[in-house]
Order: C-alpha cells, then structure tokens, then sequence
C-alpha cells in the first residue's frame, strides 16, 4: 500500500511538471532564422540549451524567417497560435520593414496587431526592439526606433530595448553583410533576450 501512495504521489508530480510545460513561439526575421550560421549555433538554439539547463520543460518553436517584414510575420500569425498554442510569443520583427524604409506608422500597426492576437490566443508576450543604421536619416531612423517601447507600452508588455545591444557596429560580432550577427554574437543575444523572457515562462 505504501508503495502504491509512493508511485501515486510520483505520477501526479510528473502530471503537474507537464502541465506547467509550455510552448515558446519565436515569430522572427533572419537574426533568429540564423542567417549565414549554423542553425544549431543562433540564439534560438542557444536558448533551448539553456532552458533545460534551467529545468524548464518549455518546448521553443522557431517559426523566424529571413527577409520577413511585420506585414508577413501578422499574416503568418494566425496560423502557428493555432497549430502551436504557446503561452509565450517572442516577437522579433521589424529589422526588414526599417531596411525597406517602410512607414513607422505601418509597423506599429502590424505589431499591434500581432500583440494583441496573442493575447486573445492567450500568450504573453515579449517584444524584441531593433534599431537601424545612422544612414537612413536622423528623422527616420528616430521614428523606427520609437515604435517599439510605444507598442510595449501601449500593450503593456516586456520589451529588450534592442536585441542587438553590443552586437551592432562590432566589427568582430557581425558578418561580413554588417549587419547579421556572428556565431560569436549569439550568446550575447541570448544574454539580450533572457533577463525579460524568464518570468514569462
């Protein structure tokens, strides 16, 4: 009898340990997709590592694809909260919609959008800002940059001011394009990532 009550007790924590296990959904563009890497060597991977390492069971989904604007990651959205139902959405997306020179308006939009879609799916929600160069102009590149801290708080979500906080302009941290980060770059990313992720989770 003592022994059933033993085996019992273990099941039922082995029950509660799975229900607290989640899904990560990273909706990115190619910083997360891994560009020019290795992809068991980007962020993304990294952070799998480190959520075991941490004794979470959270399952990470990288649906982060290079080239993709928010317009695209909003018209993707839909879909992977379906099929996936995370508790968590990383939205990593923007980067190609200043590189385009897309209206800041539009962007604020579609992250809006994708935020509070999200919410209604049930997920928290982290958004990951971004900056561009110098060279697209003081006006435009201060109207990209404010974009994402007004959405957050607009929506009341954590935000990483900017992901690539001591990668960008680091000739040693970015490739060759100067724009995408290095292998060596990625644990800094994570870095970048984790301290506003982990209370999500």
């Amino acid at each position: 009898m003592r022994v059933w009550f033993l085996s019992a007790g273990l099941a039922l924590m082995c029950m509660a340990q799975n229900a607290a296990a989640g899904t990560v959904l990273i909706v990115g563009d190619s910083i997360s997709a891994g560009f020019g890497l290795d992809t068991r060597l980007g962020w993304v991977s990294l952070l799998e590592q480190r959520l075991k390492r941490e004794g979470f069971d959270d399952k990470v989904i990288n649906a982060s694809i290079s080239g993709d604007t928010s317009a695209g990651g909003q018209a993707r959205l839909p879909t992977l909260l379906a099929e996936h139902k995370p508790q968590v959405v990383i939205l990593e997306l923007g980067g190609n919609d200043g590189l385009r020179g897309l209206l800041p308006t539009q962007l604020q939009q579609n992250l809006a959008s994708m935020i509070q879609q999200s919410q209604e799916a049930g997920a928290k929600v982290l958004l990951l800002g971004m900056r561009l160069p110098p060279n697209y102009g003081v006006r435009y590149t201060t109207a990209f940059a404010e974009v994402f801290p007004k959405v957050a708080k607009e929506n009341d979500i954590p935000l990483v001011p900017f992901l690539l906080e001591g990668i960008g302009g680091v000739p040693s941290m970015v490739q060759s394009d100067g724009i995408h980060p290095t292998a060596e770059a990625q644990s800094r990313l994570l870095d970048n990532v984790w301290p506003m992720l982990k209370p999500l989770l």
